[in-house]
């Protein structure tokens, strides 16, 4: 039998289609994550202990003589055991207004639901890499992600957003032996403001700086760095990170949708998504404070 317009059915490859895509335009950070899928609530992984294999003293691994015997090392990995975490929401289109509304309303309605549901995983991700913003954890040996403090807000005079860049891939480089270059950095619509006008008032001559936006949430690039500006970065913070390196998403089920049709009276939206970001390598990521 043919299908009606108030038929679930009807729209379900165009829901696919439309949903994949609000998906990708909202995703900022997902796209620099390492991905895994998992089943079940929890999953395990394994953390390497961060930095070369050192020997001690008088034990050597260069210019060792030739009848001496091999000097052993040995790696050492921390588990984990880490758990998913569910984002949902759903939404209610009449009957009437999916025969005879002017506009697509199950369109804007599953455009709502995907970007609330990215914005609650975005956000999810930007305080994994970010370790929260907690300066008892920033910093530390091993698990601390690094950090660098600006040396004043990127409106100011005497501030040097270049410099602050450059800081935060020598930390990354010196720390954990990560090449930064390529990275990407993360920034808040204001303190992108702020950095472009320090750009321009600067008379800075740059041949990577440019104004079309680039794949993978990139609007520019600047030093080595690729520009990702969202409304999930808190206020006053930066973030360098090297892409599929730092951080990796488990996802239990990817982003999806389903209709719950209430028969004569209209249609109810689901859309949810259920996985977990996990700082895997935390010295290739640098927090860049005092920015705004």
């Amino acid at each position: 039998m043919a299908d009606t317009i108030g038929q679930a059915d009807i729209r379900g490859l165009d829901v696919k289609k439309l949903l994949k895509g609000y998906g990708e335009l909202e995703y900022i950070f997902m796209s620099d994550l390492a991905q895994e899928t998992v089943t079940g609530d929890s999953f395990r992984w394994y953390q390497e202990t961060n930095g070369d294999t050192d020997v001690t003293s008088p034990t050597r691994t260069a210019n060792v003589s030739f009848q001496s015997e091999f000097t052993n090392t040995e790696q050492s990995w921390t588990r984990n055991t880490s758990y998913v975490r569910k984002y949902a929401a759903e939404g209610f289109v009449p009957l009437m207004d999916i025969r005879t509304a002017d506009i697509d309303v199950v369109k804007r309605t599953l455009r709502k639901l995907t970007r609330l549901i990215a914005k609650g995983v975005d956000t999810r991700i930007w305080d994994v890499l970010s370790q929260d913003r907690n300066l008892a954890t920033i910093g530390t040996a091993g698990t601390g992600i690094n950090i660098v403090t600006s040396s004043g807000a990127w409106g100011d005079g005497a501030s040097s957003p270049v410099n602050d860049f450059l800081q935060a891939k020598r930390f990354i480089w010196v720390s954990g032996g990560y090449n930064a270059e390529g990275a990407s950095i993360y920034m808040s619509p204001n303190a992108y403001r702020l950095f472009y006008n320090w750009v321009f008032a600067k008379g800075s001559q740059v041949p990577e700086f440019i104004s079309a936006k680039l794949e993978n949430g990139t609007i520019t690039k600047f030093a080595g760095l690729n520009i990702k500006v969202s409304p999930n970065v808190t206020a006053d913070y930066g973030l360098v990170v090297v892409p599929k390196t730092c951080a990796t998403w488990y996802s239990e089920t990817d982003l999806t949708t389903a209709p719950i049709e209430n028969a004569g009276i209209g249609t109810t939206w689901r859309v949810w998504q259920v996985g977990e970001a996990v700082l895997t390598d935390p010295k290739s990521v640098c927090l860049i404070s005092n920015i705004e």
